[in-house]
């Protein structure tokens, strides 16, 4: 049974005076009808052309939850990455002998969130320190990573990274890795929006 992110990683927004995040404060507002026409609006639009990140932190579930919601998000989906296996099962994944990453692909609408914004939620919602692990999950397939799409990609993964070790903020060293992102496995179906379907905040916390 998977296990609830650990309270201290669950960070909020600003927590931690000495590092200044690069996204607009109040990204992670997302409390109000208004909001949600607005993202309606901006899914429909189709005149902005649509980027992707994808990013490791953890068990998939908790990743997607607090990337889901972030304004200019359009899609997310949970998968699997960075190994050596052609469409991975959850299985396979979970035995540690495929090299992937359990990590969550964002499809993004670059003129509604910046990917430097979705870099300040990704260090928000896990412990970048912790190797192989995240909490009591622990496998390399819940490593912390960054795949990068494009060389902007990775020059502002690079330039965060070293700017959130800088911040003091973190005791330990981050043990991030920042890759070149490479096939992309969409996880089974009951993976998606684990936490939505069910009505729940995080792993058996309602």
């Amino acid at each position: 049974m998977r296990t609830p992110l650990i309270p201290k990683i669950m960070r909020r927004w600003g927590r931690g005076r000495e590092f200044e995040p690069a996204g607009r404060p109040g990204t992670l507002d997302q409390s109000t009808p208004a909001w949600q026409d607005e993202v309606c609006k901006g899914r429909n639009r189709g005149n902005s052309e649509m980027e992707k990140a994808t990013f490791g932190a953890g068990c998939f579930w908790g990743v997607e939850a607090g990337l889901r919601p972030v304004k200019g998000v359009v899609s997310t989906a949970a998968g699997y990455m960075g190994g050596w296996l052609n469409n991975p099962t959850y299985r396979e994944v979970c035995s540690g002998q495929t090299g992937h990453a359990e990590v969550v692909q964002v499809e993004y609408d670059p003129s509604q969130v910046s990917y430097d914004e979705l870099l300040d939620v990704f260090w928000e919602i896990h412990d970048p320190t912790q190797l192989n692990r995240q909490g009591p999950d622990v496998g390399t397939q819940y490593r912390s990573v960054i795949f990068f799409h494009n060389a902007e990609q990775e020059a502002a993964a690079r330039s965060s990274k070293e700017r959130l070790q800088n911040s003091g903020r973190f005791d330990g060293k981050i043990v991030t890795e920042i890759l070149p992102a490479s096939p992309f496995g969409r996880a089974e179906d009951y993976h998606q929006q684990y936490f939505e379907k069910r009505g729940v905040k995080s792993c058996g916390l309602p």
